[in-house]
């Protein structure tokens, strides 16, 4: 056995076991890759079209196959309880200010640290938001077209 074909069996099974650690569909398509630029130095070809084979098999894969994968394999994750919160609206409990670093919301009876999506606008106290991110442990709000709400 050459060097060349040791150097893809290597690379081969470095992908596979990354993959197997991570469970993340982060380095199985260069498996695929290496396990194409392995038949061909076996077969004797020449070491660039090894790369250039090793390559394209890799990112064929990577494009088309990828998509595929996420949407199977991802479909049971369950989302955790903050992820749970982007796109529900919530009450200010107190004032939404980004440049003095203050903000509080209520989002399902529960009180998180925010900041406004917009660094220039102020939400004042008891008026409704849309949480449309999570930065760290504050959520990100933008105001929603209601009255505020009374107490």
């Amino acid at each position: 056995m050459d060097t060349q074909m040791i150097a893809w069996i290597v690379v081969l099974i470095v992908s596979v076991v990354v993959e197997i650690i991570t469970m993340g569909l982060s380095s199985i398509w260069f498996a695929g890759g290496a396990l194409v630029a392995l038949i061909v130095a076996a077969l004797h070809g020449p070491f660039w079209l090894q790369v250039i084979c090793f390559l394209v098999v890799s990112l064929v894969l990577l494009i088309f196959t990828r998509p595929i994968a996420v949407k199977y394999f991802n479909k049971d994750r369950i989302r955790t309880n903050a992820e749970s919160i982007v796109g529900k609206q919530g009450i200010v409990v107190s004032q939404i200010d980004n440049l003095k670093g203050q903000g509080q919301v209520t989002v399902g009876g529960q009180e998180w640290s925010a900041r406004s999506a917009d660094d220039d606008q102020v939400l004042e106290e008891r008026s409704v938001v849309e949480i449309v991110a999570i930065s760290g442990v504050k959520l990100i709000c933008k105001p929603v077209n209601k009255a505020p709400v009374q107490e």
